[in-house]
């Protein structure tokens, strides 16, 4: 019987021998699969319904597509589903957490990778040979530090002022048309495609520790960063977009961020709607009245969320999201829509 403390490992290199592979929603047609859902209960018709609705916001051509990002599911082999989703225009901008973009986007942009692993090995060992996990996943904590300086670094170059996320991140879009060591990163896909990435929790990430370094190595003339300003230009893009929609993965700041831009622009004296599509994909439990867990419903009571193309899907992300992606892939509504380039807004 296998030692679920030890799982027989000894060493760095036996724990990182297994690289997750991300997949790829291009390969697959779940057309037929999404279509008998639909026909069926519980979260299989909620997928189906979901990727009904994700189909409707692609065809409608006024309709601005924001995709949030929370939770690890790039790290679980997502990754290349959301750079698609940007390169196949699926997507007009991205709101996410930092570790979203920096610990795992960009971290594998430099050429490293994310590990199968096991959520029973003892984490003590794990320490020991310098390996962070996420549930059975595993990442080099050696290489994670060297995307931290890399990060430094980048802010070293930059003119010292404050920058948003967005401005930050497209610098680092820039970065890796040079530097890159693995082509079709989100990061480098978004910046080709002027697509804006938006992180409002930016430094509750590597991020965060690579701007200390640089702040600690310039104490008088250092890069800082502006989410209030960043949440002003996100609230334009709202403004700008005759209608909008709502893709989000996990819940967080990230889900709350882009709800709130409605209220935002009503603040500003602007007149916008509620967002009129929205999908949610989560695990979180409603019953506690956690901002991450409140359903979509919820959210109209707030004046964020139209109700009436909403749909709530209760399932880990990693499960659904390529059915719902490689249907709207195949489907091809993408295909007729013109790309909304707001990067090029804030230029």
């Amino acid at each position: 019987m296998t030692d679920k403390k030890n799982l027989g490992h000894n060493s760095k290199k036996d724990f990182l021998k297994n690289p997750v592979k991300h997949i790829d929603i291009t390969s697959f047609d779940s057309r037929d699969i999404i279509s008998s859902m639909k026909n069926m209960s519980f979260v299989s018709r909620e997928t189906g319904q979901a990727a009904e609705i994700f189909n409707q916001m692609l065809k409608d051509k006024n309709c601005t597509i924001f995709l949030t990002l929370a939770g690890s599911t790039s790290a679980a082999g997502c990754m290349k589903i959301y750079s698609d989703m940007v390169k196949y225009n699926m997507v007009d901008a991205i709101v996410a957490t930092g570790a979203s973009i920096i610990d795992m986007d960009f971290f594998e942009a430099l050429g490293f990778k994310h590990y199968q692993g096991s959520q029973f090995q003892n984490d003590e060992v794990l320490r020991k040979n310098y390996i962070d996990r996420i549930y059975d996943t595993y990442i080099d904590e050696d290489e994670l530090q060297f995307c931290d300086k890399t990060i430094c670094e980048i802010a070293d170059k930059l003119k010292p002022k404050s920058y948003t996320s967005r401005e930050f991140i497209f610098e680092i879009g820039k970065y890796l048309k040079n530097n890159s060591k693995k082509s079709g990163s989100l990061i480098e896909t978004a910046y080709d495609n002027n697509v804006p990435i938006f992180c409002p929790a930016f430094t509750d990430s590597s991020a965060g520790f690579g701007l200390v370094m640089h702040q600690e190595k310039n104490p008088t003339k250092h890069i800082t960063i502006d989410s209030i300003r960043e949440f002003r230009e996100l609230t334009e893009i709202k403004i700008k977009s005759k209608s909008s929609g709502i893709f989000m993965i996990g819940g967080g700041v990230p889900k709350n961020f882009i709800q709130d831009t409605v209220i935002c622009a009503e603040l500003l004296g602007k007149e916008v709607d509620m967002h009129k599509y929205a999908i949610q994909i989560t695990v979180a439990d409603s019953r506690d009245g956690a901002c991450s867990s409140s359903t979509l419903k919820e959210a109209s009571s707030w004046g964020k969320v139209d109700i009436t193309k909403e749909q709530m899907v209760f399932a880990e992300a990693t499960s659904v999201l390529p059915l719902i992606a490689s249907d709207a892939y195949h489907n091809g509504e993408w295909k007729s829509r013109e790309r909304k380039n707001f990067s090029k807004l804030f230029k």
